[in-house]
C-alpha cells in the first residue's frame, strides 16, 4: 500500500515515468528507438533489430510487468538463465545480455530509468568459458575445396558464381549479393575495385574496398550486361533458369490444365531483386542435401579465403584482404597452420 501511495503521489507531481515505468514499456520504448537508429545510408534497416528482439523477449516475458527501478542483478541474472535454459549457446548469449543492459543504459541517457539501475546491472558479468552451464559454441572452420567443388554442379548457375566469387575474394556473404556495377571501378590494370554501398563496419567511418583480379572478373563477366543500381546476382533469373531446364526435362508436354495449376501456384511468390544472406545459404543447403555433402555456410568461404592468404603472404595480408581493422579480429577467421609448424619441428626441434 505505501510503494502503490507513493507512485500515486508521484504521479500527481508529473514524474510518471522516473516512478511507474515498466520494463515492457521501457523495451517498447527502445525498439521503437532502435527502428529508426539501426539504418544503413540508403534507409534499409539492419539486422541489429531482430538481435534486440531476441534479447527483450526474455525480460519481458519475466518481468514485463516489474518496475524499471525494481530490475536489479538478481533479475538480469534470472532472464540470463532462462536464455541457458533454451539452449542458447555461451556467446550467442552474453551477446543478448548485452542488448538487455544497453536498453537500460539508453533508459538512463533519456532520464527514464535511475542511474544506479543500470551501474547494478554492469555488476552481472558476462559467462566465461568452461565456467557456466551454456552450450559452446562451434567454431566456424573453413570449408574444404572438395566439398565446396562437389556442391557447385547442384547449385543454380548464379548461385555458383556467387560461391566462387566468394571463394576468390573472401568477401562476406553481403557484400556479394549486393554487388552492382554502379559500385566497382573498372580499372585500366589487371585489378577492378569494389566498393559495397553498405558494409558491415561503414557506422565506424570505415571504408570498405573489395578488389578483384582476372579471376574473379572472369566470373563476372557473364552478369555485366546490369543497369548501373542493378545488381548481379537476380534471383529471378535463377527462378527463370530452372523453370526453363524443368522443361526441358519434360519426358511428356504440359498439358492446358497443368499449365493453369503451375500459374495459379506461382502466383503467390515474388522473387526479391537480389539474393539475401538468408536465401543464398539456403541454396547451398540445399545443394549440399542433394550433393550428399555435410552442410556448410557462405561464412566458412571467408574462413577458407582467410586462411589460404595468412598461408601464402602472412596474417597482415589476410587483414587488409578481409577489411578487418586488427589482426585478432584476422586470427578468428584464418585457421593456424599446424601443419606446416608440425614439419619445421620435424627438422628443427
Amino acid at each position: 500500500r505505501y510503494e502503490d501511495l507513493i507512485a500515486e503521489w508521484f504521479a500527481r507531481q508529473g514524474d510518471v515515468v522516473a516512478y511507474t515505468l515498466k520494463v515492457d514499456e521501457l523495451c517498447l520504448m527502445f525498439i521503437d528507438f532502435a527502428d529508426g537508429y539501426y539504418r544503413r545510408r540508403d534507409g534499409t534497416p539492419t539486422g541489429t533489430v531482430g538481435n534486440i528482439r531476441s534479447a527483450l523477449k526474455y525480460p519481458v516475458q519475466l518481468y514485463g510487468t516489474t518496475r524499471v527501478r525494481d530490475f536489479g542483478p538478481r533479475k538480469l541474472k534470472a532472464v540470463r538463465q532462462a536464455m541457458i535454459d533454451d539452449g542458447r549457446c555461451r556467446t550467442n548469449i552474453n551477446r543478448l545480455i548485452h542488448w538487455v543492459r544497453r536498453v537500460f543504459r539508453w533508459g538512463v541517457e533519456n532520464e527514464h530509468v535511475p542511474p544506479d539501475i543500470h551501474a547494478a546491472l554492469i555488476a552481472v558479468p558476462s559467462l566465461k568459458a568452461g565456467r557456466s552451464e551454456a552450450v559452446e559454441s562451434e567454431a566456424v572452420r573453413p570449408v574444404d575445396a572438395a566439398t565446396v567443388n562437389a556442391t557447385l554442379p547442384h547449385l543454380p548457375r548464379i548461385v555458383a558464381a556467387m560461391v566462387e566469387l566468394q571463394l576468390l575474394t573472401g568477401a562476406r556473404p553481403g557484400e556479394i549479393t549486393s554487388m552492382r556495377p554502379i559500385d566497382i571501378t573498372f580499372g585500366a590494370d589487371s585489378v577492378w575495385t569494389y566498393r559495397p554501398a553498405t558494409h558491415k563496419t561503414q557506422h565506424r567511418g570505415k571504408e570498405r574496398r573489395i578488389f578483384l583480379g582476372p579471376k574473379s572478373q572472369a566470373i563476372l563477366r557473364p552478369f555485366l550486361d546490369r543497369e548501373p543500381d542493378a545488381y548481379y546476382f537476380n534471383p529471378s533469373e535463377a527462378e527463370a533458369e530452372r523453370n526453363e531446364e524443368r522443361r526441358k526435362n519434360r519426358k511428356s508436354p504440359m498439358t492446358p490444365s497443368q499449365a493453369a495449376r503451375s500459374a495459379a501456384k506461382g502466383q503467390g511468390r515474388t522473387v526479391g531483386r537480389r539474393y539475401m544472406k538468408d536465401s543464398y545459404g539456403r541454396a547451398i543447403s540445399r545443394a549440399c542435401e542433394v550433393a550428399g555433402v555435410p552442410k556448410w555456410s557462405p561464412n566458412q568461404l571467408r574462413h577458407s579465403r582467410a586462411t589460404i592468404i595468412r598461408e601464402r603472404y602472412g596474417v597482415e595480408a589476410a587483414m587488409v584482404v578481409l577489411g578487418h581493422s586488427d589482426t585478432g579480429t584476422t586470427e578468428i577467421y584464418a585457421e593456424r597452420n599446424f601443419e606446416l609448424a608440425a614439419r619445421i619441428m620435424a627438422e628443427v626441434g
